[in-house]
């Protein structure tokens, strides 16, 4: 049985605890033992992005000691940008000692859609969801991961579910972390190009939580009864606990 440690990132612990639940659920029927370190906080991601190096490092530090002490095959991750983090993460530090202690946990974390397909084999999770769904390419997962086919062959194994693709669904959601924040215009005008285009569907699904909450809030703000989905939410649909 592969042992997997669930990094849940900040904002699925913080404000979407569905979507860890979900993966666990998932990774359980893939086969998985799963374990959770209630000490994760952050990958150091959002203070880093924002400029501030030092202190993104010293948030990404105690990511290491949480990760490096547990004895599981690998660690997963329900986000690409969590994900392209950590990969970055060697090249971050100065220290030689860090960059290898970053290094040796950055090849044992994979994103979840990545994992099911390429080191499980999994494509079928034995789950059902009875509607039509577009697929949100997030831009970490896509451009930095090159995940484009593991999410689309998780969903087509779906039952019930119809996949329609968004045009164009490589473009971005608009969020970008403090971008967002820092320049909600653009943001906003981003986001409100993608949902022009979209087609007749029940739900968007993404995964990354961070696209997730920019598309639904603007959704919601326009009145939208649409709804947004994770990728582990939609596998761990219907079908076994």
């Amino acid at each position: 049985m592969t042992r997997v440690s669930l990094f849940t990132t900040c904002l699925v612990d913080q404000l979407y605890p569905e979507v860890g639940v979900a993966c666990v659920r998932v990774l359980r029927r893939a086969g998985c033992e799963v374990s959770y370190d209630p000490d994760q906080t952050c990958c150091g991601q959002p203070a880093f992005n924002s400029g501030y190096k030092d202190e993104g490092l010293a948030v990404a530090r105690h990511f290491l000691e949480v990760f490096e002490r547990s004895e599981a095959d690998a660690i997963v991750v329900p986000s690409g940008s969590c994900t392209a983090m950590i990969r970055h993460l060697p090249r971050w530090f100065d220290d030689p000692g860090e960059k290898e202690r970053a290094r040796a946990v950055a090849t044992r974390t994979h994103e979840l859609s990545a994992f099911l397909v390429h080191e499980l084999g999994c494509v079928d999770l034995g789950a059902r969801f009875d509607g039509r769904v577009t697929w949100h390419d997030a831009c970490h997962g896509l451009r930095e991961l090159g995940l484009s086919d593991e999410p689309r062959r998780l969903i087509r194994n779906v039952a019930g579910t119809e996949l329609v693709e968004m045009e164009p669904g490589e473009a971005c959601c608009g969020f970008g972390g403090t971008f967002s924040v820092k320049f909600p215009e653009v943001s906003v005008a981003i986001l409100d190009r993608k949902l022009d285009a979209l087609a007749d569907v029940d739900a968007i699904v993404s995964g990354d939580v961070s696209c997730l909450m920019q598309i639904g809030g603007r959704l919601s703000r326009l009145g939208s009864r649409l709804r947004t989905m994770h990728l582990a939410e939609l596998l761990a649909a219907g079908g076994a606990p």
